[in-house]
Order: C-alpha cells, then sequence, then structure tokens
C-alpha cells in the first residue's frame, strides 16, 4: 500500500525529480508499417543522485513490458515491481522493492505502441507509388512528443547522447539524426545502425521511414548535405539544396564555430503539421516548404522556402548545439533562428530586399501583443502542455522584431561577437550598456508602448503608453531605442527614452523657417512601437509619402501604424483612406504589399460596418492598385524582377477578391484555357490563385460550373502546391451555402489533414456566419480527427476570430463554456479578444458621418 502511496506522488508532476539524469540512450526501434506499430528497448545509462526505489520519467501511450535497472558494475540488477504510466501526466513511473543507490547505471525498458495519426510523436503517414496507397513513419518531437516513442527524460536540459538501430521494411529508406554506419538484410525487413550523436535535447531527436529519391552536395567544410525527396521528383529538391549548402557556409562563418555533424540531411515527408522542423542532422519539412519548380512554384513560394531553409539550419547551432534549459526561453531559440534567417536570405539574394519583408514578421507580433490577451515574450511555462500554444507570433515575430531592436541599437559588430547561452551578459560586456536592465522590460512584460510625438518650437517632444487594439490604457513602461530622421536620412538622431516622457533638442537640424521639414520616428521600423503624431507632423508625412521621399521600409511603417491606430479607434478611418490615397504612386513591392493588406481589412470590416458603402469603397481601393496591375500584366516579361513576380501575384488576387470586373473577365476565360492545357503560359503558377478566387467569386448554388470545375482539378493534379493554391482558394465564394459545401470538403478524406489549414485561411467575410454554425456543429469531429494542437488551433484563428459582433463573442464564450479544454484556451480567449475589437471598431465606423462625402471624393479623384 505505501508504495503505491508514494507512486501516486509522482503522478501529474509538472517537471520531472531530479534523482536520475540520462547520458546516454541506446534505442532500437522496430516499425511495422502493415500493422501501423512499433515496438522497441531503449537502454539508458543513468546516474541516480540520491537513494531512490522510483524512477520517474516521461512515457505517453506507450505500452511497458518490462523495465531492468543493472548497477554500472554489473554486480547487482533490480527488476522494476511497479510500472505506472500516466498518460495524463504523461510520466512513467517505475517502483523497485529494493531502493537504487547512489552512483551510475543503466535502465533497459521494453515498451510498444501504435503509430498514430495525429502528426505527432512517432506517427503514420501516407503516400501513393504507382498507383497505391502506402505507409511511412515519421517523428515529430518538438515540444514534447518523443515520451510518445520512446521513454525518456523528455526536458530540453536533460541533454545526452544517442545510439539508434531501426527495423525497417527493405525497399524503404530509413534515415536519423547520424550517418548510417552499417545495414544488415533479414528477409523484408532490414537493421539500420546509425552512428551516436553527440550530447542533445530529445526533442531533436528524429526517425523517418519512407520511399524516396536522393541528391546530395558537400559544403566547402566538407559536410555532406543530402535532401530526399518524393520518388521520381529529385529535381525539385536542388533549390533547397543549393541553400542548405549555402546557409551552411554562411553561419559557420557568422557563429565562428564548424557544423558539429558529419552530415546534414533534409526530408520532405507526405504529411507533417508544421512548415518544419529543425532535427539535429535530419531537418523535416512539409513537401510544400522543401521542393521547388521554376514552372510549379510562386515567386512567393521561392522566398518563403528560402527563409524557412535558413531558418532550420540555423537552429543547428542556436537550439540544437546550444539549447534553452526550459520552454521559458522558446522566444530566443525561434526569434533569433527567424532573425538570422532573413540575415541570411540578405546575403544569398540581395536583390529582394529582403529587409523590407521583415517588416511583416513585426506586423504580425505587433498585432499579437496588442491584445490584453497576449503575453510576455519570456513566458513562464509552468506545464509542457502549455508550450503548443506559445509557438506563435510573439515568440517567433516579437522575438525577433525584439532582437532587430537590439542588433540596430548596438550594431552588427557588437551583436555578432556574443555567442554563448547567456546572451544579454554578453552583449553588455561587449557593449557596455546594462543590456539586462534594457531587456528586461521588452521580454518579461507583454505588450510595447506607442509614443506620441509633437512638435514645440525646437523640440521634439515624446510620451509613451502602453498600446492595446482594445483601446484600453495599458500600465506597462519602457526603455524604448528612438531613431529620428529630419527631413532627410542624413540627420538622423537617437536617444533611449527611459521614462514616461522625454524631449529632444533639434535645433541643429531644423532652420526657424522650415515648417513643412518631415521627420519620421522608427527609422526604417526597425523599434518594436508604434508611433502617433499630432496633425501637423502626420501631414507633413503624408506629403513625404506622396512625393516619394520615404525608404520603402518607412512608408510600410507609416501605413501599418495607422492602420493599428485606426483598428484600435484611435484615429478614424476616414484618417487611414486619406493616407491611403498618398500611395496611388508607389512602386515598391512590400510597400503595395501592405497596402494591399490593409484594403483587404477595409473591405472585411466595411462589409459588416458600411455594408451601403462597401461598393463604392471597393472601387476607391481597386483604383489604388489597378494602375499597377495594368503595367505588370497577367504574363511573364523578360528580364523582371523578382519582386515584381510577386506584386503580379497580389494585386491581381486583391483585384479578384474586390470583384473588379475586368479582372474577373480576364481571370475566367485564362480558366478556361487551362482547363484544356495544364501548361499554358497565360497562367503562371504566380498567377493562378487571382484566377481561382475570381472562378470561386463567380460562383453560387445557382451557378456551380466554377466551382466544380475547380474540384476536378484538384483531383487530376499532383503537385502539392497546386493542390494548396486550389484549397486557398476554395473559400472566396459569397455564396454561405457553398462555404458550407467548401467546409465538408476540407475536412473529407480528398484533403490530407496537414492542409487543411490552407482552405480554412481562404474564407472570405461572407462566408464567416455559415463558418461559426459549421463549427459548432462539427467540433468534437474537429477534435477526434485533428487533436487539439496546432491544426485544431486554425479552426478557431480563421472561423472564430474574424467574426465581428458582440453577440457573436458571447455566442463563442457560452459554447466553449461547456467545450472546456486547456489546449486552446489561449487562442480561443485572443480570438475572442479580436471579435471584441473588430466589434468596436464597427460602431465607431458608423458615427463618422463624414464617411459617404470623402469616400465619393476618393473615387471621382483623378
Amino acid at each position: 500500500m505505501e508504495q503505491k502511496m508514494n507512486i501516486e506522488q509522482y503522478k501529474g508532476q509538472k517537471r520531472l525529480p531530479k534523482f536520475a539524469i540520462p547520458s546516454h540512450y541506446d534505442l532500437h526501434l522496430k516499425v511495422d508499417l502493415s500493422a501501423c506499430t512499433f515496438s522497441g528497448t531503449v537502454k539508458i545509462k543513468l546516474t541516480i543522485t540520491e537513494n531512490t526505489s522510483f524512477l520517474v520519467l516521461n512515457a505517453n501511450e506507450l505500452h511497458v513490458h518490462e523495465a531492468l535497472f543493472t548497477t554500472s558494475s554489473g554486480n547487482q540488477q533490480y527488476r522494476s515491481s511497479d510500472v505506472v504510466v500516466d498518460d495524463v501526466g504523461e510520466v512513467l513511473v517505475l517502483g523497485f522493492d529494493e531502493p537504487l543507490c547512489v552512483g551510475e547505471g543503466l535502465l533497459e525498458i521494453e515498451f510498444s505502441a501504435k503509430l498514430n495519426e495525429f502528426l505527432g510523436g512517432f506517427y503514420r503517414c501516407t503516400y501513393v507509388d504507382k498507383e497505391v496507397k502506402k505507409n511511412a513513419a515519421v517523428t515529430q518531437f518538438e515540444p514534447a512528443g518523443a515520451r510518445r516513442c520512446f521513454p525518456c527524460w523528455d526536458e530540453p536540459a536533460l541533454k545526452a547522447t544517442f545510439k539508434i538501430t531501426l527495423d525497417a521494411p527493405s525497399e524503404l529508406v530509413a534515415l536519423s539524426n547520424m550517418p548510417i554506419i552499417d545495414e544488415k538484410l533479414n528477409g523484408d525487413v532490414k537493421t539500420v545502425y546509425f552512428e551516436e550523436t553527440p550530447v542533445m535535447s530529445t526533442y531533436l531527436v528524429a526517425v523517418v521511414v519512407g520511399l524516396f529519391d536522393h541528391i546530395e552536395d558537400t559544403t566547402a567544410d566538407g559536410v555532406k548535405v543530402g535532401v530526399y525527396c518524393p520518388a521520381g521528383r529529385s529535381d525539385e529538391g536542388k533549390f533547397a539544396l543549393h541553400l542548405a549548402v549555402k546557409s551552411l557556409d554562411i553561419f559557420t562563418k557568422y557563429f565562428s564555430t564548424p557544423y558539429p555533424l558529419p552530415k546534414l540531411d533534409m526530408v520532405a515527408v507526405p504529411e507533417f503539421g508544421y512548415g518544419a522542423m529543425e532535427n539535429f542532422g535530419l531537418i523535416v519539412y512539409r513537401e510544400n516548404d522543401l521542393l521547388y519548380s521554376d514552372s510549379k512554384s510562386t515567386a512567393r513560394r521561392k522566398q518563403i522556402m528560402t527563409t524557412v531553409v535558413a531558418h532550420e539550419v540555423a537552429h543547428q547551432w542556436f537550439g540544437n548545439l546550444v539549447t534553452m534549459e526550459w520552454w521559458t526561453h522558446l522566444w530566443l531559440n525561434e526569434g533569433f533562428a527567424t532573425w538570422v534567417s532573413f540575415m541570411a536570405t540578405a546575403i544569398l539574394f540581395p536583390e529582394w530586399n529582403i529587409w523590407t519583408n521583415f517588416l511583416k514578421q513585426t506586423s504580425d507580433g505587433l498585432n499579437l501583443d496588442a491584445l490584453e490577451q497576449s503575453h510576455p515574450i519570456e513566458v513562464e511555462v509552468h506545464h509542457v502542455h502549455d508550450v503548443e500554444q506559445i509557438f506563435d507570433d510573439i515568440s517567433y515575430r516579437k522575438g525577433s522584431g525584439v532582437i532587430r531592436m537590439l542588433q540596430g541599437y548596438l550594431g552588427d559588430e557588437i551583436f555578432q561577437n556574443a555567442k554563448t547561452e547567456d546572451l544579454w551578459r554578453v552583449l553588455s560586456e561587449e557593449s557596455g550598456i546594462d543590456i539586462n536592465s534594457l531587456m528586461d522590460c521588452w521580454t518579461k512584460q507583454k505588450g510595447y508602448p506607442i509614443i506620441y510625438v509633437k512638435s514645440k518650437g525646437h523640440n521634439l517632444e515624446f510620451e509613451q503608453s502602453q498600446f492595446l487594439s482594445s483601446g484600453l490604457h495599458g500600465d506597462g513602461e519602457w526603455k524604448v531605442p528612438i531613431t529620428l530622421a529630419l527631413g532627410s536620412y542624413e540627420k538622423c538622431k537617437n536617444f533611449l527614452l527611459k521614462s514616461k516622457f522625454g524631449t529632444v533638442d533639434i535645433s541643429e537640424f531644423v532652420a526657424s523657417s522650415d515648417e513643412s521639414l518631415w521627420i519620421k520616428v522608427n527609422v526604417e521600423q526597425s523599434g518594436f512601437y508604434r508611433v502617433i503624431y499630432e496633425e501637423d507632423l502626420a501631414a507633413r508625412l503624408r506629403k513625404a509619402v506622396q512625393i516619394n521621399c520615404l525608404f520603402a521600409t518607412d512608408k510600410f511603417g507609416i501605413l501599418e501604424d495607422m492602420f493599428a491606430l485606426c483598428e484600435a479607434c484611435r484615429q478614424p478611418l476616414s484618417s487611414l483612406l486619406v493616407l491611403m490615397d498618398a500611395y496611388r504612386r508607389e512602386k515598391d513591392h512590400m510597400v503595395l504589399s501592405k497596402l494591399i493588406d490593409v484594403c483587404h481589412n477595409i473591405v472585411n470590416i466595411s462589409a459588416v460596418a458600411i455594408p451601403d458603402l462597401v461598393d463604392e469603397l471597393k472601387v476607391f481601393l481597386i483604383s489604388l492598385l489597378q494602375c499597377c496591375a495594368e503595367k505588370l500584366g497577367w504574363e511573364s516579361l523578360p528580364g523582371e524582377s523578382h519582386l515584381d513576380v510577386m506584386l503580379r501575384g497580389e494585386a491581381f488576387m486583391a483585384l479578384a477578391t474586390f470583384d473588379h470586373d475586368k479582372t474577373h473577365r480576364e481571370a475566367m476565360q485564362r480558366f478556361q484555357v487551362l482547363l484544356d492545357d495544364k501548361n499554358t503560359p497565360l497562367l503562371s503558377a504566380d498567377t493562378r490563385r487571382a484566377a481561382y478566387i475570381a472562378v470561386m467569386r463567380n460562383s453560387s448554388t445557382t451557378n456551380r460550373n466554377g466551382f466544380e470545375a475547380l474540384l476536378k482539378l484538384y483531383r487530376e493534379v499532383d503537385g502539392v502546391q497546386e493542390r494548396e493554391r486550389i484549397l486557398q482558394s476554395l473559400g472566396s465564394s459569397p455564396d454561405p451555402d457553398i462555404v458550407l459545401e467548401v467546409l465538408d470538403f476540407l475536412v473529407s478524406d480528398e484533403v490530407r489533414d496537414q492542409d487543411v489549414l490552407y482552405g480554412l485561411g481562404g474564407l472570405k467575410v461572407e462566408g464567416r456566419e455559415r463558418a461559426w454554425g459549421w463549427l459548432k456543429e462539427n467540433w468534437d469531429r474537429i477534435l477526434n480527427r485533428y487533436g487539439s494542437g496546432y491544426l485544431c488551433h486554425s479552426f478557431i484563428s480563421d472561423i472564430i476570430k474574424p467574426l465581428s459582433s458582440h453577440e457573436k463573442a458571447k455566442d463563442v464564450e457560452a459554447f466553449f463554456a461547456s467545450h472546456e479544454n486547456p489546449a486552446i484556451d489561449k487562442i480561443l480567449k485572443q480570438s475572442i479578444e479580436y471579435i471584441r475589437i473588430r466589434a468596436r471598431w464597427i460602431d465607431s465606423i458608423r458615427q463618422e458621418q463624414s464617411l459617404p462625402e470623402l469616400v465619393k471624393q476618393l473615387v471621382h479623384k483623378e
């Protein structure tokens, strides 16, 4: 009885006790893809730090058959008399009749389990080989999936070495973190032996078994780099291979540390819940993010792929070689990898102006962090269950944005010299600045400031307050690195705003008669904060935008900040529309991309707030984009830039979404040609989604031809990126009944689980109400199929978050009050807050009596 009671005390603990520490795992896995099961043994070298009758480690959904502990001398063996697997707490408690004494020993455990279907742990996925559906096996262990494959001490700080052996079907490829040292064939099963890994965390262990073609290259330092692609598609892996080789060379120099493994493999698996995972020596990708074809892939996909590959390769140092102690510091792991991936991309493709694109990353972080339901970058993670919900725009986007702000403040050289885990301490030593004090306010409290700027004589006066999209007043205060440009980028001034108020003398830059001098705060939008100007300064900036005096980054930032202020009801919609009018002659891709984003948001909110004005507003928005689209045209031009190719697709997608008649007619004609000739040059990869959106905008229950043709195309094409484009477009129909059919299609067996998020992200404003009703009816089915992780989060963010009334917020709260699930509570609260923000904005817009007249003026403006 006493033994049972002692076992109970370990169940449900948030962290593992530290009376046993692992140093090495000898893991042998036997995979049966026909039965979709696996079994194995793991031998773990341990150091017992205090006498104990129990060993407590992690396991989840494993059948543990036997456990045996042997002392290092081999003289004593202890068989576990009690084996308790607590799947709720995800721990395995082994009880022994005699205490295990301090010292080293070997724990041997036999176990078995099913290959699950939730794209986490050790899971099954399917592919088609010669028209036959077959199984593959893949691991995804971050943050806590290793325990679903083998019993282990599954915490990032408890690093060890791993020697992995794998039994797999002889005709398939078997991969792990390290190179193969031996292989033995026994009938239709082969046993593959891998080299021992360096010391690493359990979440970085990886195994893949499937059918792949292979290409490889070698870095300047002799590291073998391999890319594993679906059979017959190795050509589509060449671009990723090139990126990986170049990225390894870049990071080897940047970190002044060689890549520590003899090989780096990248594998495109048939189904994967995330974009990619940085397992040491074996990076796993969903196919869309690793395969590239000049004819089938968009320019945007090429750019995304570059940053994704660079991100995962950077993790081999920052995350794998140097690892966070606990998930509280996830942001530094992901934020740094995000920031440095853009640095590598800028080196590889300087013509892409990628740092302007980085502002989209920062924008996502700013948007989420303006919520009351945000969280600090450095969030206290009490249980590993909470980790899934902080793989979000705070950890990735705000994390990278704050790092960029600090790098801009300190300079490249100082920042690059910090190469240890204690980053702030090293940066402080290098710079002579108390970085801990500066950064604590950015990492340990949620939110960020808005800086109010006004001119008074030859002084600029600054006031900071916490920015919240809800319009409420937060009490946060920050040490803010302020950068200024005054009429020219050759006239700049920097200072640190250390309190709520600050004043800066600008007399050295300002002539007494110069009342038109533009002043841009947060130069190149490098700081993680927003700016609001008094009206006179705002008017000067609008003029500077109009006559093209500003960097693209600053034009992006001015529009970004104004939209956020408008959404928070700090500025009227009329002010935003007047500012947008100043961008009529804009040519820069990223600035126009931001303008397009804002246009989409205005249409979405206006459809509910001022439905009688929506058509006129669309005419104005179309006028801002039409010149650019017509100049680019539907077809590629010889020698055009990568950025123009991306812009073409975005511009025509926007025009199609806004129901531009000419765009619809042209798109429908080209789509008909595509149905007869899948390789027609009339619709490139970059413009196909615009055509598909036009098809769906013209689809309804009484006119189903386009919808049916697009579904037929989805079923016929074999390219994963083409299917992605179709799924992203299906939800564009303005007919709620068609939207309902689309939702049912997305959760049918015709769509892979991993791909459901593409379709959800494409839902348009007209289908919101119907989609919410559908979600309530299908919620249990969704949980059973997709689990409560990343894919489930997409249903919440893409269906619930866009709702826009106080009544709907109450409806959502009422529904989930009877469907509580701690794994989604954070994203659910954030989504409900977004609903209330949008509802408040709608109320504000309805009170702007001057809007109809302003819209009329803008529409008829030449």
